[in-house]
């Protein structure tokens, strides 16, 4: 057995050994024996600084009793443990300090035992004695080791080393926990020491990059991962160390042995210290989580499929244009879904054809609509030649495109060596089973490929934009033919009128815009009347769309018809009025008139209502009968004088009826300029109605223009690009008849006013140089002047009027309008009115405030088909 001094050092903690050391312990000699950073003596090394061990855990003190059996030394460790500080503890007897009353007889054997020198070694119930502050009555366990000694006097001592067994089973049970935590976890476990290599790893480490546990001791980062990796790995470890704070989910990419796929883990570390609290590495503590990256990927590109297919439904379909429904696709799916893309759109589509052509095998004329790119502005060249926008083309029977038309199936095209396109993917676009055209996705080298989840969303957005595209196609077909139902209703080409220079505009709305919409209820007509005079006409029917151009093509002919009637302005509104409320009634206008008698629920969906301007100008008087079915009043600019709006009283809107309407007769003088037109013209939502107006009449400045001119520079002036509204200009300048072409006499109710009559005729017609048709005209004024003085009453007026046609007109006092009737052969008389149709281009009778007017036209001798001959035109009524 080993003997150790009786006198124990001052302590026996090694740090406090090393303290005292270097505060003056040992001697210079014996200190510099060894190196401060550990010098080797035989086959042990001294450190200055003491690494972990296991006395940092346990609790190990140490005591020495003397020959009388009292303790003579304590150390500081002993003070740790037991809490009784040295000076009270020198000259206790340990037995009757230390151990319950009932084992004292049983100590002192063992300490006589340990007095004669025999070494001991035992567990020794202990407490501590009373007065120990905080711990009085605390039992305790103690493993003693006692060891024999002499004094320096040559008597028995003893040294007593005492480890307290409750903390010894204690840190059993930590290492025996830590060993199950680290050996059973799930997760790959790694001990780092500073150096950065694996001083211990677990077998779930162990499993996934081969061998056994101790196989990997000594390994470092750069043994399993690659460099790049290794080296940010690396740097955390290494901050990990040096700053204490902990690492959660760091994710490292990196491959496992015998393997291409590349795997995922997140890792966690921490610094541990020993129980002294110095740092004596990193615990690594890392789970795979590739698949869970993988679903993340899948749950994060769904997420992105949904957004794009919600940005799809709000953005695509916004307009009724096919080109601006194929450019809105492409901002959507460009740079989001892919990086570069095209529409292609059967060239049949875009030109109004019913069925696209080629469908049979997917060679049809396409004409490309939309390009996008986000990484070149070059054309697309993905799967051929390339195609610039609005270029018509189409693909060779065998190529992947046509493949795609012919059988409404996605293709995807593999991109060219040294080419810009990794792959592309041809979607049909296809709307209610019909083939519209083809979109392109394509993604370049570099970008991930397309997977079946992208290619059924390329299928999910072709197919929305094909839909509306069908609609747009399907609305603008429809648009066209409204139109030209529409434009068939206004006069065709450019209206003349006797004694008028006339410019006439019309727009649809939103013709200036470029925007598609329903075509309105505006409309103007200018109608030949007999005289000479003109009809002017103006109107709006209230809505848009098929309904209001329909019902404004039979309000204008119901125009027509009832200006033909030569009734006043006044009455031919009236009429109107009546038509209006009968086209919204199932029975027409009787069944309208009773329903306005009785209460009634009324349907807004069946009334129709319109405002509408009627003027009748007389180009010999060049007086203008007014009459208004609240309309925009008229505007006047005549020469040297501004522009000012008439005051025509507006009346009710045709279609409400009860209320009378208002002439107003304005004498119009040599080159006035008169302007009709619509609220369109004038009014928007960016501009009212007031200041629209005062626009309007300025722009009327400077009427001395040509009259064409003048309407381009109303259009130009005014804010006609709102396209909220059709827009309905007429605009008339006065050319009265000159003088010399009138012709008027008044004759008596007498036989001989008829030769008169012809000789007053025959003189003028030679005046005039219309030698030709002297015969003629001499034949129908007499038949015209005879039934005056037959039938009619009052004196008799004979007017010639020569513009464009040769007038002749007969008037009386009397109300009876003449009636053609045919003559039985036996007859002698019943063929004048018959005559007159016979010989005459046209001919009819009117009312006048004073009685009728029967007159006939002939057309002037310009070289064209000439009159009948009146004798063969005699004979034919036999």
């Amino acid at each position: 057995m080993s003997e150790i001094p009786a006198k124990a050092t001052e302590s026996e903690d090694p740090s406090e050994g090393a303290r005292a050391g270097a505060a003056g312990g040992p001697d210079p000699a014996a200190a510099g024996a060894f190196a401060a950073d550990g010098a080797r003596a035989g086959d042990a090394i001294w450190q200055a600084s003491p690494p972990g061990s296991i006395y940092d855990y346990i609790k190990v003190a140490s005591f020495s009793i003397g020959p009388d059996g009292l303790v003579d030394q304590w150390s500081l460790r002993a003070e740790h443990l037991f809490g009784i500080p040295a000076d009270r503890a020198v000259g206790m007897d340990p037995i009757e300090a230390f151990i319950d009353p009932r084992h004292h007889e049983r100590g002192m054997r063992k300490m006589a035992e340990i007095l004669d020198g025999r070494e001991w070694t035992g567990v020794v119930p202990f407490r501590l004695p009373k007065g120990v502050e905080g711990e009085c009555g605390h039992e305790g366990l103690a493993e003693v080791y006692v060891m024999p000694t002499r004094t320096e006097d040559g008597e028995k001592a003893a040294v007593c080393i005492v480890v307290d067994v409750r903390t010894l089973r204690s840190i059993e049970t930590d290492l025996a926990a830590s060993q199950a935590i680290f050996g059973q976890s799930p997760f790959g476990f790694l001990l780092i020491d500073p150096d950065l290599r694996v001083r211990r790893a677990n077998q779930r480490f162990a499993s996934t990059f081969g061998g056994s546990p101790d196989d990997h001791r000594g390994k470092g980062v750069h043994d399993y991962l690659q460099r790049a990796e290794a080296e940010r790995v690396s740097a955390t470890l290494r901050r990990v160390l040096e700053t204490g704070n902990s690492i959660t989910d760091m994710h490292v990419t990196g491959f496992v042995p015998d393997s291409d796929e590349r795997r995922h883990w997140s890792v966690n570390l921490y610094r541990v210290h020993s129980g002294s609290g110095r740092p004596i590495g990193v615990a690594w503590l890392g789970t795979d989580i590739t698949a869970r990256r993988a679903a993340a990927r899948e749950a994060a590109a769904a997420r992105r499929n949904l957004a794009l297919l919600n940005e799809a439904g709000a953005r695509i379909g916004n307009s009724l244009d096919l080109e601006t429904t194929a450019r809105q696709l492409l901002d959507v799916v460009v740079p989001g879904f892919c990086d570069l893309a095209t529409v292609d759109l059967y060239q049949g589509l875009l030109v109004g054809d019913e069925t696209p052509p080629g469908l049979a095998d997917g060679s049809g004329e396409l004409r490309r609509v939309a390009f996008a790119s986000a990484v070149s502005d070059a054309p697309f060249a993905g799967t051929g030649a390339p195609v610039s926008v609005g270029a018509v083309h189409h693909y060779p029977f065998n190529s992947p495109c046509a493949d795609a038309l012919r059988t409404a199936r996605p293709q995807t095209v593999a991109g060219e060596d040294g080419g810009l396109v990794q792959s592309t993917l041809a979607v049909p676009m296809v709307a209610h089973d019909t083939v519209v055209g083809l979109v392109q996705f394509a993604r370049t080298k570099g970008s991930e490929p397309f997977g079946e989840r992208d290619r059924d969303l390329a299928v999910e957005l072709a197919a929305r934009a094909a839909v509306c595209i069908d609609n747009a196609r399907l609305y603008r077909r429809e648009h066209e033919r409204a139109l030209i139902l529409q434009r068939s209703l206004l006069p065709p080409g450019d209206p003349e009128a006797s004694g008028l220079d006339i410019a006439c505009r019309y727009l649809p709305g939103n013709a200036n815009t470029g925007r598609p919409s329903e075509v309105g209820g505006d409309w103007f007509d200018v109608i030949e009347l007999p005289g000479h005079r003109t009809a002017l006409v103006v109107g709006d029917v209230m809505g848009r769309g098929l309904r209001a151009a329909v019902a404004m093509g039979e309000l204008r002919t119901a125009v027509r018809t009832l200006a033909q009637l030569d009734l006043e302005p006044a009455e031919v509104l009236s009429q109107l009025d009546e038509i209006a409320r009968g086209l919204g009634a199932p029975g027409g206008v009787q069944q309208a008139t009773r329903a306005a008698r009785r209460p009634r629920e009324a349907d807004l969906s069946e009334v129709y209502l319109a405002t509408c301007v009627y003027a009748v100008y007389d180009s010999v008087t060049r007086r203008c009968t007014f009459a208004n079915a609240g309309h925009l009043p008229p505007v006047l600019v005549e020469p040297g004088e501004p522009a000012l709006m008439l005051d025509v009283p507006p009346g009710m809107p045709l279609g409400v009826g009860g209320e009378p309407f208002e002439e107003v007769e304005v004498e119009l003088p040599e080159g006035a300029l008169l302007a009709l037109y619509t609220d369109g013209l004038v009014e928007s939502r960016d501009h009212p109605l007031d200041e629209g107006l005062q626009a309007f009449v300025s722009a009327l400045a400077d009427p001395t223009q040509p009259l064409e001119d003048v309407a381009d520079h109303v259009l130009n002036t005014l804010d006609t690009h709102h396209g909220e509204d059709d827009i309905a200009l007429l605009m008339a300048r006065v050319q009265g008849l000159p003088t010399e072409s009138v012709g008027d006499w008044t004759l008596p109710r007498e036989p001989r006013s008829v030769g008169r009559a012809r000789e007053y005729a025959r003189a003028q017609l030679l005046s005039w140089d219309l030698e030709p048709l002297v015969d003629t005209t001499e034949l129908l004024v007499s038949e015209l002047v005879t039934n005056a003085l037959r039938y009619g009453e009052g004196e008799i007026r004979l007017r010639l009027l020569l513009d464009r046609t040769l007038v002749c007109e007969v008037w009386d006092a009397g109300l009876v309008q003449p009636r053609r009737r045919r003559a039985r052969d036996t007859d002698e008389g019943g063929r004048g009115l018959q005559l007159v149709g016979l010989l005459s281009a046209a001919w009819g009778s009117r009312r006048t405030p004073r009685g009728k007017t029967v007159w006939f036209e002939l057309p002037l001798p310009d070289g064209g088909p000439g009159l009948p001959d009146p004798a063969e035109a005699l004979l034919s009524l036999f």
